[in-house]
């Protein structure tokens, strides 16, 4: 669920947008409200929403300074919609220039703000959707996928680690004795023509598979570990987290 914080000094207003809006339904739970741009600025601090809905005009400190603060001092890039009932053409150029995602004029219509809503979820979703395939990608190299430039060897190589990977014991060896090769040999065009030893190879094939199964989120980690080759759940762990950054459990969450 996205976290929402609600701010502005209207309590029917306020009250309006948290009972009124279908949060549920666009996949988000209000889990803060603030009347005032101090208040609202406390409370994106200790509850770090994925959104933020304010309205501008506020006693003792408004919108825009709230939201100068937030991207100046705290370097917090939240998104944010604006609520204002004055079409002051200088609030907007503010509002944008501080990074504003949207602004909506009071009063509104209905559907207006789930449209605005959705809109940031939509390019949120977009951009963690191409960090996590950049992120699938980037834990094997280009010259290590796919086949062009490779010599006979390595492409089998390859695709026997592609069709085996699951198997808990599959080590330099095993290759080696399945393509009639020394390991000695298969192991030098390895590196040369991939740019990582064998085994290192599988380690991280075995990571992009995983990144995947886990990414599908219908799979327990423990299964995603067993399905990559790992029988020891701790060992899978600390290997993708050192890989990738974050435990298997950790991704999984980010992906749901």
């Amino acid at each position: 669920m996205y976290k929402v914080v609600v701010i502005d000094d209207e309590k029917l207003v306020r009250q309006g947008i948290v009972l009124e809006i279908d949060w549920k339904n666009m996949g988000c739970s209000v889990v803060g409200e603030a009347g005032s741009g101090r208040e609202g600025l406390e409370v994106i601090r200790r509850i770090h929403p994925d959104l933020v809905v304010c309205d501008i005009r506020m006693p003792d400190m408004d919108g825009i300074e709230m939201l100068r603060v937030l991207r100046e001092e705290d370097k917090n890039d939240v998104p944010i919609v604006f609520l204002t009932a004055f079409s002051d053409f200088k609030y907007t150029q503010q509002a944008i220039r501080y990074g504003a995602n949207d602004y909506l004029l009071k009063p509104f219509h209905d559907g207006d703000l789930e449209q605005a809503v959705l809109a940031i979820i939509g390019r949120a979703e977009g951009i963690q959707q191409e960090a996590k395939e950049e992120m699938e990608e980037s834990v094997l190299s280009s010259k290590a996928l796919g086949s062009a430039g490779k010599s006979k060897y390595v492409v089998e190589a390859l695709d026997y680690i592609a069709g085996h990977y699951g198997e808990q014991n599959l080590r330099l060896r095993d290759i080696a004795e399945a393509l009639h090769m020394s390991e000695g040999h298969l192991s030098h065009v390895f590196k040369k023509e991939t740019d990582y030893t064998v085994n290192n190879y599988i380690t991280r094939f075995r990571m992009r598979a995983a990144m995947k199964l886990l990414k599908d989120c219908r799979m327990k980690v423990y299964e995603v570990a067993e399905e990559v080759g790992y029988k020891d759940l701790a060992y899978f762990s600390t290997t993708f987290k050192n890989i990738i950054g974050c435990t298997p459990s950790e991704y999984q969450d980010r992906s749901r």
